[in-house]
C-alpha cells in the first residue's frame, strides 16, 4: 500500500494545532499508573488522530502509548501493517509550561518501520522520513553533518534517570564531554539529534513509540544510533530499550568507546 506522507503530516499537523496549543498552560494533567502525566491533550489528541487514519486507511490497526499493554502487545503479534502513535510526548514538559513536546507517528510493516512523522507544534517543525527515501525538516532534505567537535567539547544530550548508578557516576565524575543538557521529550530529541542539534545522545530506556519514528528519521538522515549493549535500537516489542545517538561518525565512535568502558 502507497502511504501519501503528506496526507499523515497535515493530520498530524491539524491535530496537534487544534488539540495540544490550545491547551497549552492552561490544563491539569492526572498520574497513570507507572507515574507518569496524562493529560486532556493527550487523549483529544490520541482520538483525533486515529479516527483520522481510520478514514485515510482503514485497512491498517492503530496502536497508541495510551493502550494498555495487552492490546499494545497483541497489535504488534498480530499486525502486519501498524501504526504507532505517541500522542504528545514531554507531557511533563507540556504540564510544567515548558515548551518542548511534540506528537510523534510510525507506521510498522512487517516488524519495520517505513515511515516516520515528528512534530513540534510550538515551532511549526515537521520532521519525517521514508524508508529508503530520504528525510525531511518542514519538506526540505535534512541531512546530519560532520561537527569536527571532539567528544571533550561536544554539547551531548542525556537523561541521566534511566542509566545505571555506574554509569551516571562516571559521566558525572569524568566527564568526558562540554557541555550536557536534556529536553524531556524523546521524540524531539531524535529529531534534534538528526537535525544537528547537538552532538551526541543518551538515554537509558525508551519505549517503542519514543523511538519508532526518531529512529527512521536520524537513519534516512544519516545518523548513527545503537543500544549500550551494541544492538539496532529499533525492535517491534515492548521493552525499553537504551539509546546511543551521535549525527557525527568519529563521534559516535568516541562516545560508544566512553560508554562501553564505564557502563
Amino acid at each position: 500500500m502507497i502511504i501519501n506522507r503528506k496526507a499523515i503530516e497535515s493530520l498530524v499537523r491539524q491535530v496537534a494545532i487544534e488539540e495540544i496549543l490550545p491547551r497549552f498552560n492552561k490544563i491539569t494533567y492526572s498520574i497513570k499508573r507507572d507515574g507518569s502525566l496524562l493529560t486532556e491533550a493527550d487523549l483529544a489528541t490520541d482520538k483525533r488522530i486515529q479516527q483520522g487514519l481510520a478514514a485515510l486507511y482503514p485497512s491498517i490497526a492503530f496502536l497508541s502509548e495510551e493502550m494498555s499493554r495487552k492490546q499494545q502487545t497483541h497489535l504488534l503479534q498480530e499486525s502486519e501493517q501498524l501504526w504507532c502513535l505517541d500522542p504528545l510526548d514531554g507531557t511533563s514538559n507540556f504540564a510544567a509550561g515548558i515548551p518542548l513536546f511534540a506528537t510523534s507517528l510510525a507506521l510498522f510493516e512487517k516488524g519495520k518501520v517505513v515511515l516516520g512523522i515528528t512534530y513540534d507544534p510550538i515551532r511549526d517543525e515537521m520532521f519525517s522520513a521514508i524508508a529508503g527515501q530520504g528525510a525531511w525538516l518542514n519538506n526540505q532534505p535534512l541531512r546530519c553533518i560532520t561537527s569536527g567537535f571532539q567528544l571533550k567539547n561536544a554539547v551531548v544530550i542525556a537523561d541521566f534517570k534511566r542509566l545505571s548508578s555506574q554509569l551516571q557516576q562516571a559521566l558525572l565524575q569524568k566527564k568526558p564531554y562540554g557541555s550536557q543538557r536534556n529536553l524531556g521529550a524523546c521524540v524531539l530529541e531524535w529529531a534534534w539529534m538528526a537535525a544537528n542539534r547537538g552532538h551526541a545522545y543518551l538515554h537509558g530506556g525508551m519505549k517503542l513509540w519514543d523511538l519508532a519514528a526518531g529512529s527512521l528519521i536520524l537513519s534516512e538522515a544519516g545518523g548513527y544510533s545503537a543500544t549500550l549493549d551494541g544492538e539496532i535500537v529499533f525492535k517491534p516489542a515492548m521493552e525499553s530499550r537504551s539509546v546511543v545517538i551521535s549525527p557525527d561518525k568519529q563521534l559516535f565512535k568516541e562516545w560508544i568507546q566512553f560508554l562501553d568502558a564505564n557502563k
